[in-house]
């Protein structure tokens, strides 16, 4: 991308664009050498005619997302599944991940399955690719825990990450820590800066400045948050506490910790995001914000099958889910010992 237009195609050809549209669509009143130059235009740009919005359903949705090996894709990916199966779809699962992945390529290929909806969960979403893809296959196009600002012609579905920035941080603080550290995930990305936001917002509510010196921002994989976490644990006046941007962050902080010979959470305590299959399995268990993943896929089919059987028109549906703050035994107050404790819920609404 970015996808050829109508606009691109006149501009190539030196002609109008309703004159394109008289050739594209078949239409007499137009000369053998103009309609040679569109068509010549059409094909050296790459225009791709729009899907007609009348063809029928077969019954499928297309997910689209950018990588399948974590514990939170696979939580989603499964519960997406289930939400197909629920509303009578059978569900066709692609990673942007792929090293050979081709969007124009993959367009190609929707198309002539002729799906009846995307779910599109990408940490990276061009904004223009977006337009191109309502636009090729005119199918409802839903956003799963998207990025970015929202454009609000989409529907999108997600989850108060704010509010569980709130909740990770405040719980951090009650237990008497003030030197939390943020390790996020990248710094363009909408829920990262909504979790940002929320730890800023429990600051404030206790009355305390948080050092700036204490924030990092990483892909939210592993190994950022082992390095992040090695870099900040080897400050002179470490952080006490570490609120890390999702699960996988929080697994790479342990890992700094270990490896300095701090315990968690008797020397540190950390607190993760997403609540994923992994959080059960860390030693000790890890303190952590759940989404609820599952009700987030089904939501998200859900629209699609709404949006086809009752379309709405041009203004999208934004759907946010509570999230909840899952306390394990990452936690622990600053400077005592921890007590063994049964891991309860707080609830986000």
């Amino acid at each position: 991308m970015p996808r050829a237009t109508l606009a691109d195609v006149a501009a190539a050809a030196g002609v109008s664009v309703p004159t394109v549209s008289k050739v594209l669509s078949g239409k007499k009143h137009v000369s053998a050498a103009t309609r040679d130059k569109v068509l010549e235009a059409v094909r050296t740009s790459g225009y791709e005619a729009p899907r007609p919005a009348t063809t029928p359903r077969v019954g499928v949705v297309d997910l689209l997302i950018d990588g399948l090996g974590s514990p939170w894709a696979q939580v989603l990916i499964a519960g997406a599944e289930k939400a197909a199966a629920r509303w009578g779809f059978s569900l066709v699962v692609t990673s942007s991940a792929r090293p050979d992945f081709d969007l124009r390529r993959w367009i190609g290929m929707v198309r002539k399955r002729n799906t009846d909806g995307i779910v599109l969960v990408l940490s990276r979403a061009d904004q223009r690719e977006i337009a191109a893809l309502e636009e090729l296959l005119h199918v409802p196009l839903v956003l799963l825990d998207p990025v970015g600002q929202r454009d609000p012609r989409l529907s999108t579905v997600g989850a108060t990450n704010w509010l569980g920035g709130v909740m990770a941080t405040t719980h951090l603080l009650e237990l008497g820590h003030t030197r939390i550290a943020f390790i996020g995930g990248p710094l363009d990305t909408q829920c990262t800066l909504d979790r940002y936001e929320g730890y800023l917002a429990a600051h404030r509510t206790f009355g305390i400045d948080p050092d700036p010196e204490l924030t990092r921002y990483g892909d939210f994989l592993v190994g950022s948050g082992r390095s992040y976490g090695a870099e900040l644990l080897d400050r002179d006046n470490p952080p006490t506490a570490v609120f890390a941007g999702n699960d996988l962050q929080a697994a790479g902080v342990y890992q700094a910790a270990t490896e300095r010979g701090l315990r968690v959470p008797d020397d540190l305590s950390v607190v993760g995001f997403d609540d994923s299959l992994l959080c059960e399995t860390l030693s000790p268990p890890l303190t952590t914000v759940r989404q609820p993943l599952d009700d987030m896929a089904n939501e998200a089919v859900r629209l699609v099958y709404e949006e086809l059987t009752h379309p709405r028109g041009p203004a999208g549906t934004r759907i946010e889910l509570a999230t909840t703050l899952i306390i394990r035994r990452s936690t622990a107050p600053h400077g005592q010992k921890p007590a063994r404790r049964q891991s309860v819920g707080r609830s986000a609404r």
